[in-house]
């Protein structure tokens, strides 16, 4: 049976429905880190919220502003990430959108958000109402929006079908990542709609799934420092095996944040880029 969060193939400038009042449109930004392109998501016909506007490219926003077909109010965003909340003040400045979201990263200011979202706030749109829920652990402040009554969970970079969250610290924490999973955990089962990539049809095992992977690679890591101490290039030629040449600076990233976590644990000791068991 295939698997349509690996399946995948968008229709870009076309925007795809993918449950009642919800439109999908696919930035054209693919790419090793981003799959088929950012999923910019369009809730309502007649007066349209945007979850994810994703890159401040005009084609892309024009694009945007076509398929809406209707007055976009809100921009909603998940992460300060460019692929992600890039055309959010351009989308803004063109059709008067309030932008919603967490707090920017002050280093990556792309935009200032007109309301603040805080955990457990709502959001109200033509589909529904949207629940924040502070998932950080891929960025600081990333939130995952519930759909109330929906069993749909729009899940930003936190949770994909295609690939793992890459987390990279210090903005990102893998403690934090954990944290987050066992979060939508107790959300139960959802149907998640994700940053990139199709949906996931049981998010609640897709969770599971990723803890399970993430503990091991930590074990792996553990493993790979039992005979002498490595640097963080090392570990990765030891663990990620067949690795895209294109992911290496990636796999290094992860490799950091949960060495920084083991540090935190008592478990390793860093010293710049070379770790060694304790």
């Amino acid at each position: 049976m295939s698997d349509p969060a690996l399946d995948f193939t968008p229709t870009h400038g076309i925007a795809e429905r993918v449950s009642s009042g919800i439109r999908r449109l696919t930035a054209r930004n693919a790419g090793p880190l981003t799959f088929r392109g950012t999923n910019c998501y369009l809730l309502g016909d007649h007066e349209v919220t945007v979850i994810d506007p994703g890159p401040d490219d005009p084609t892309h926003v024009a694009d945007l502003i076509a398929a809406a077909g209707a007055p976009i109010r809100r921009v909603v965003v998940t992460h300060d990430h460019a692929d992600h909340a890039g055309a959010a003040r351009r989308l803004s400045e063109m059709t008067g959108a309030e932008i919603v979201g967490p707090a920017p990263d002050p280093s990556r200011l792309l935009h200032r958000p007109d309301r603040i979202v805080a955990d457990g706030e709502t959001i109200r749109t033509e589909a529904g109402e949207l629940r924040a829920i502070a998932t950080p652990g891929h960025t600081a402040s990333h939130v995952c929006y519930d759909l109330a009554g929906a069993g749909l969970l729009f899940s930003g970079d936190h949770v994909m079908g295609w690939s793992t969250s890459v987390v990279v610290p210090p903005d990102g924490r893998m403690a934090d990542y954990m944290a987050s999973l066992d979060r939508l955990v107790a959300l139960g089962a959802r149907i998640y709609l994700p940053g990139h990539g199709g949906p996931v049809a049981d998010g609640l095992a897709r969770v599971t799934e990723l803890k399970r992977h993430r503990q091991a690679r930590e074990a792996a890591i553990l493993r790979a420092l039992e005979s002498d101490d490595r640097t963080i290039e090392e570990i990765v030629s030891a663990i990620y095996i067949g690795l895209d040449p294109a992911l290496t600076k990636a796999a290094a990233l992860s490799v950091m944040a949960h060495a920084d976590w083991l540090e935190e644990r008592g478990l390793v000791r860093r010293i710049t880029d070379r770790l060694s068991r304790l």
